[in-house]
């Protein structure tokens, strides 16, 4: 756990509010919306690592992060939101950092996806890939227009 000024990060899945993440994604995230509850709860359930921002007063879920990995090299990161409410006090950033730098996989390589927050990910030194990365598209979208 973390403190950050008036919140705490925390990686304990058991603490997650499934209800607060599931509200978010569900009608906030515009690369997650097509999702179903359950598919959401097996991803969570799956992730290699959950981090969650809390309100330290309420103990209010504010902000989630998850990530997916290999446990040895590499990790992809997702469904990284903090709640408008709370924005704008650097508490992204912190969220991001907390994952990436603090976690099991500070030495990974990292992946993501992001249609709007490339400045955020650049702090962390996410870049656009090089030559030898590929993807197959899922038959799913990965983000909604």
């Amino acid at each position: 756990m973390s403190v950050f000024g008036a919140f705490e990060l925390d990686d304990d899945p058991r603490r997650i509010d499934r209800d607060a993440v599931w509200r978010f994604l569900s009608t906030e995230a515009y690369w997650a919306r097509w999702r179903e509850r359950e598919d959401v709860e097996k991803q969570i359930d799956g992730a290699w690592r959950v981090v969650a921002a809390y309100e330290t007063a309420s103990g209010a879920t504010v902000g989630f992060a998850r990530a997916l990995s290999d446990g040895v090299s590499l990790a992809y990161l997702a469904d990284v939101f903090i709640d408008p409410s709370v924005r704008g006090k650097g508490l992204g950033v912190e969220l991001v950092r907390f994952m990436v730098d603090e976690g099991p996989g500070h030495i990974f390589r990292w992946a993501l996806h992001t249609r709007d927050a490339h400045s955020l990910y650049k702090r962390f030194g996410f870049a656009p890939p090089d030559s030898g990365y590929m993807e197959r598209p899922g038959a799913r979208p990965a983000m909604e227009p």
